[in-house]
This record gives structure tokens, sequence and C-alpha cells, in this order.
């Protein structure tokens, strides 16, 4: 790998991270594209943590409260604060993406070798953002879309489970969250903010199981310059996207990236046909 390619991959994971269209489906198929070599376990372990950076840092204020109120609520066993409250839920929403990526963790991981198999899960993903879009427009000309204190534990937990789908690389985290979001009546951009939050304790779990595994790579070392510079880029960019996510879906819809997402993923399938 040289500079060049981990400063491009780590712009793609920094903004496909946060925008809908899958960031493991990108690592896959840019790579693939272009003729590069797959990316090393350090380096996709280091810019995946550039996007946990970024989200840390971006909802910095939200994070300190609600992690205090959820201690002072574990010790008082009182959860009547929202903030208290918004832990239990980002709590539960995590539990099935720990789960299954435990249990089924080989078979996710071999999908990243199969670009036919990511085109196809784009094309999904894009299924998933009409769907998500369509749902969250009848809500919203109802008068019924709601903000972030209306969510309860279990819409948590199914937005939970579309996360876990979205450990298969083409089905986009953001975009499964945010459109069974939406799904459940909730306005796009508080949507959105969940599905950013929900998304640093699973990128912190998953970047620590890589780590692991890291620790035995022999030549980790000699990659920091690659490793350091997909991860600083991953940072900046994924900082950015989650900035102009939140204030497009002010009013932006997502079908744009569900648009996105089925020609990429019908014209990958084309390449592969062809090769």
């Amino acid at each position: 790998m040289s500079i060049l390619q981990a400063l491009i991959l780590g712009l793609v994971q920094g903004a496909t991270e946060f925008i809908p269209v899958s960031s493991s489906g990108h690592l896959v198929l840019v790579p693939w594209l272009l003729g590069w070599p797959s990316p090393s376990l350090a380096f996709d372990t280091m810019v995946h943590w550039g996007t946990l950076v970024a989200v840390m840092v971006y909802f910095w204020r939200d994070w300190r409260s609600i992690i205090a109120a959820w201690f002072r609520g574990l010790k008082r066993r009182d959860w009547s604060d929202p903030l208290a409250r918004m832990g239990w839920l980002l709590v539960i929403g995590t539990v099935p993406a720990a789960v299954l990526g435990f249990l089924f963790e080989s078979w996710f991981e071999a999908l990243f070798s199969e670009p036919v198999w990511v085109s196809m899960f784009l094309l999904g993903t894009a299924g998933l953002l009409v769907l998500g879009e369509w749902f969250g427009t009848q809500s919203f000309a109802e008068g019924g879309a709601r903000e972030m204190d209306s969510l309860q534990w279990p819409h948590a937990l199914v937005i939970g489970f579309a996360q876990a789908a979205a450990i298969a690389p083409g089905i986009s985290r953001s975009g499964a969250t945010m459109s069974t979001g939406l799904a459940g009546g909730l306005q796009r951009p508080t949507a959105a903010r969940f599905s950013f939050l929900l998304s640093a304790p699973i990128i912190f779990g998953a970047g620590l199981l890589q780590l692991t595994k890291l620790a035995s790579t022999p030549d980790a070392l000699a990659q920091a310059p690659f490793l350091a510079a997909g991860f600083l880029v991953a940072a900046v960019v994924g900082y950015l996207c989650i900035w102009g996510m939140l204030r497009y879906l002010q009013r932006g819809r997502l079908y744009p990236f569900a648009i996105y997402c089925a020609c990429l993923g019908i014209f990958c399938l084309v390449v592969a046909w062809w090769r």
C-alpha cells in the first residue's frame, strides 16, 4: 500500500461511514475496482477508529452528559433523567450487533472477499433507503414524526438489529439504522443523530477485537505511516460528514443515496461479469 492509497481509502472510510452508502462495502469495492491489494487488518482497524474519533469529538457534549447521567441513574436506580434513559437505549441498540458479530464472525469476514455479494448488498441498501424515506415521509405527512425523547426500548432494539445486519459489507450501517428510525416515526435529523451515537460503541468494540488480532501481526509497525495517514484522513472527513449529513437531513431526502447505491451495485456486478 502506498501513502496515496492510504489517503484515498481513509477518505473513503471517513465519507462513507456516516453517509448511508456503506463504508465496509466501499473498502472492499474500491481496491477491487482499482486493482489495489485489499487493506490489511491493521489499516482497517485504524480507519474505523478514525471515524470513532470523529463521532466522539463531534458529540462530546452529548457523550459527557449521557455517561454522567447513566452512572447517576445506576447509583440511584433512577432512570427518570432522559439522558440516563438514552444511555440504556444505546446499550440495548448495541447488543444485537455485538451478539451476532461474535456468533457469526467468520461468516461475516468471508463476505469481505466477495465483491459480487457486496454489490448485491448495496442494492439491498438502496431498497432500505427508499423504504425508510417513504415511511418517514408518511409519518411527517401525518404529523407523527417524533423527537429523540419519544424513542422507546423496543424501537431501539429493532434499530440495533438493523445495525447488526450492516456488519455485512454493502449494507450501510447508517443507512440501515436511519431507515429503521424513520420507519418507526422519528424525524430525519433525530434518526440520524441516534444512528451516529449508536455507531460509537460497536465501532469501539469491533476495533478492540481487531486490535487483539493485530497484536500478532508482525509487520504492524512497518505500516505505521500508512496507518497514521488513513486514521487522520478518516477522522477529519468523518467529522465533516457528520456535520454535513445532520444539516442535509433538515430538509434533504435519502433518495439520492439510494440511487447512488443502486448504480454502484449494478456497475460492480457488470464489472464482475465482464471480468
